[in-house]
């Protein structure tokens, strides 16, 4: 089977390479820069590398032909980004969303994955919803607007007929991950993460990325045309998170203290501006305070059932989390040694 890939040198993308090619499957990736670490990694894997953007629809035309696959899995995740930034945005998110399926459709390839998110459906409140649940509220961040946007995409194809199956994994966690989550988690492997959080009440659906990689590739496999999949490990609360964190070695064993939200609010809207004065990554920012006080809870039922998903139980998925990052701190550290 010959598979089209976007996305392949990403968080859940490189996993999903693997995954793909685990199964003796043939991997074309489309890659920005093929000399770049992630590029050089998936090859080294087995994927064939092909240049070119989603942002630009020819560029996919040579590699997408005769596929029995594509694969959409191309995105770009970040909260607290500039205005200006927002066109960028909308062009990866969006516009690729839509060059990458409508090719596919052009091209007549019998099957397509497109990889959403929780995020398109929109915060949930007191419930915990499944596939049938319709958005409630408005985006709470730019990011969230986009995957609104290019899951209405996926969804208006499948309407009209086009071969579609669209996954929407959860909040995606696991080591190298590069979300706020992931720096905290940073954070706690090397001791400094302080014992003062926030919104312990919060809710959020999560997903390990070998799960979410492992639920994409057997959409390939037992998807149905026309259907939606959560992926997810389940629903913790950040005080509960907190906890199965800390049962692995790290930091701090005990938060002292859960910031009220109207102070939690006030120092990330003071962090966001300080991090992009001294350059550093956006972790601490209003657009994270934002989605971290309220609730994202979704139900995989459908996936284990269709998919036969075998999720990781939640406490397991923060223990691999960590135990990854404390590795990929020990080679970042030897690597230094020897420089």
């Amino acid at each position: 089977m010959k598979i089209f890939l976007t996305g392949g040198t990403g968080f859940i993308g490189r996993p999903l390479t693997q995954r793909l090619l685990e199964r003796g499957w043939e991997v074309i990736a489309l890659v920005r820069n093929p000399e770049s670490n992630e590029s050089k990694e998936i090859k080294s894997l087995g994927a064939h590398l092909i240049q070119g953007n989603v942002t630009n629809k020819e560029s996919m035309r040579a590699g997408m032909q005769g596929a029995d696959v594509v694969i959409h899995n191309a995105g770009w995740y970040e909260f607290g980004i500039c205005k200006q930034d927002h066109e960028k945005m909308f062009r990866i998110n969006v516009e690729g969303t839509q060059n990458t399926l409508d090719l596919a459709v052009e091209l007549r390839i019998p099957r397509i994955i497109h990889t959403s998110s929780i995020l398109a459906y929109g915060r949930t409140g007191d419930i915990v919803v499944d596939e049938s649940y319709v958005r409630q509220f408005p985006p709470l961040t730019y990011y969230e607007e986009t995957k609104m946007k290019a899951h209405e995409i996926a969804t208006s194809l499948q309407k009209q007929g086009a071969p579609i199956i669209i996954t929407c994994p959860a909040g995606v966690i696991g080591p190298g991950d590069h979300s706020a989550t992931g720096y905290l988690v940073r954070m706690y492997v090397r001791h400094c993460l302080p014992p003062i959080l926030w919104t312990p009440n919060g809710k959020l659906a999560h997903v390990y990325v070998d799960d979410a990689a492992e639920g994409i590739a057997r959409c390939v496999e037992y998807g149905k045309i026309g259907e939606v999949y959560l992926l997810s490990n389940g629903n913790q609360t950040h005080r509960e998170m907190s906890e199965d964190c800390k049962k692995s070695d790290g930091g701090c064993k005990k938060t002292w203290f859960w910031l009220p939200n109207s102070i939690a609010f006030f120092l990330n809207r003071v962090a966001e501006p300080i991090e992009r004065l001294l350059g550093f990554p956006i972790v601490f920012c209003k657009e994270f305070i934002l989605t971290a006080k309220d609730n994202w809870q979704f139900s995989a039922a459908k996936a284990e059932r269709e998919l036969h998903m075998q999720f990781r139980r939640l406490e397991q998925a923060w223990c691999d989390t960590i135990e990854g990052e404390r590795i990929l701190a020990k080679k970042k550290k030897e690597s230094k040694l020897k420089q």
